[in-house]
């Protein structure tokens, strides 16, 4: 048995703390009026205020880069929110949106470390769910593991409901289909408005979520019901198999839906048939990389002996392949939208490479040409700290991934990396820690009663 030690729940703890106060001074920053907010731009950008308020207004708008025809519909419908909401105290949709833009900042950045967290776990339970349904014999000695990480799913399905409810109740501005005045004025939003309605969105996001996690209570139950079975007896085991088959159907169909619903739905106007996928391919390699990283931890401290580098090769495997899936999603996705030009489709992009060209471009580096460089060697797979790089590179990557998807949507060009960044990080990273370590204590570590742990035993690549 995994014993969970004080030092690791302190660094959990601390994590958190940290992380609490960064987001309180981030949401405690923020601008409450038009002109506080034209201030905080003018002191960001050395008095140069009134300019750059105009600018980010038209930055989020991009009507200099796609055409006029992309946002004509997007900058009526902030307009007419702005005009609507405050437009005798303000007089000033730029300002209004500028304002928006700042006070979603401290949310952007919840959201986004509150998504990523999540998806480690979620795409741990899919991962763990294709190896129960193919009967892989090489991971049972790594079944309590991904069921460790899983349990975040939990909090984490917590606290992005919670976060979806305070959004709908219109705590904040992130998803602008969300506003009645916005949808009254957009032609666009109006004819998805049968799909993208509250009501029906937190129906969907409850479907989602529990569905998840009944799976993975069922799948934890019965997995640990079969250490305790009789010789012989795998019924346990049988209704695993069953149920994992039947999960990835569910799985597969739900994760595509939700993410349309909670990342593409922020951009309103754009959308891609292959988004369900990229997110896909991003959830599963960070989630290979945290299995591999949470076992290199455990094999450190003395535990998982029968654990041996082709286990470990074989994660890495995953790293790489997995990597090397998403950078092709990536690429597909974006060079077929590129290179057709269509306006209100480019316009994605443009923001994208505009405003954050390094973050853009940079998890490009860190998710697809330092793992092919660090990983591509049958050795390198087998070193414990270059795997531990490699997946540094990739969780940080995938980071900035999800960061990509969500800001531009929601900040516009008023990024930047501050309190609520790393307040949100380091706050799930914390609780991340304390979930996944206290479920690893609460059960053997290795899955002895799987009638196939004796194939896991004796794996050699």
């Amino acid at each position: 048995m995994y014993t969970f030690t004080q030092r690791l729940k302190i660094t959990a703890y601390v994590l958190m703390g940290l992380g609490l106060i960064g987001l309180t001074i981030g949401f405690l920053s923020t601008p409450d009026t038009v002109a506080e907010a034209q201030a905080m731009v003018a002191d960001a950008h050395g008095g140069h205020g009134d300019s750059h308020a105009a600018d980010a207004h038209g930055a989020a708008d991009s009507d200099t880069h796609a055409g006029e025809h992309a946002d004509a519909s997007h900058d009526s419908s902030h307009d007419a929110h702005a005009d609507a909401s405050h437009g005798d105290d303000h007089g000033d949709a730029h300002g209004e949106h500028l304002l928006h833009q700042l006070q979603n900042k401290p949310w952007a950045a919840l959201y986004v470390a509150a998504f990523f967290f999540f998806m480690i776990a979620l795409g741990t339970l899919a991962f763990y769910a294709i190896q129960r349904a193919a009967q892989a014999g090489w991971p049972i000695l790594l079944y309590r593991v991904m069921e460790g990480i899983t349990a975040y799913l939990v909090p984490g399905s917590i606290i992005i409901y919670v976060f979806l409810v305070l959004t709908g109740l219109h705590a904040n501005h992130l998803f602008v289909w969300m506003d009645a005045d916005t949808v009254a004025h957009d032609e666009i939003i109006q004819g998805k408005v049968g799909y993208l309605n509250v009501p029906f969105f937190m129906l969907r996001a409850a479907i989602y979520l529990i569905g998840w996690n009944l799976y993975r209570y069922f799948s934890r139950r019965f997995s640990l019901a079969q250490d305790s079975a009789a010789t012989g007896d795998i019924r346990n085991y049988k209704k695993n198999f069953r149920m994992s088959a039947a999960f990835l159907v569910f799985f597969f169909v739900t994760e595509s839906m939700m993410s349309w619903d909670w990342i593409m739905s922020l951009d309103p106007h754009w959308f891609s048939t292959l988004f369900g996928w990229y997110v896909l391919a991003s959830m599963l390699v960070t989630a290979v990389t945290v299995i591999a990283l949470v076992t290199i931890y455990l094999k450190s401290k003395g535990y998982l002996p029968k654990v041996n580098h082709n286990h470990l090769h074989d994660l890495a495997k995953f790293m790489f392949g997995l990597s090397v899936f998403w950078t092709y999603l990536w690429f597909s996705q974006f060079m077929l939208i590129w290179y057709s030009n269509i306006p209100e489709e480019v316009t994605y992009f443009l923001t994208r490479i505009d405003d954050y060209n390094l973050p853009f471009f940079g998890m490009v580096v860190l998710n697809f040409v330092f793992p092919l460089l660090i990983l591509m060697s049958s050795d390198y797979k087998r070193s414990n700290w270059i795997i531990v790089m490699a997946g540094i590179m990739i969780v940080i990557g995938h980071y900035i991934d999800i960061f990509n998807m969500v800001m531009p949507a929601t900040v516009g060009d008023q990024w930047f990396i501050g309190w609520p960044e790393l307040g949100g990080f380091l706050f799930f990273a914390g609780l991340f820690i304390y979930v996944v370590f206290r479920a690893i204590s609460k059960a053997p570590l290795e899955a002895s009663g799987d009638p196939y742990v004796g194939e896991s035993e004796k794996f050699v690549y």
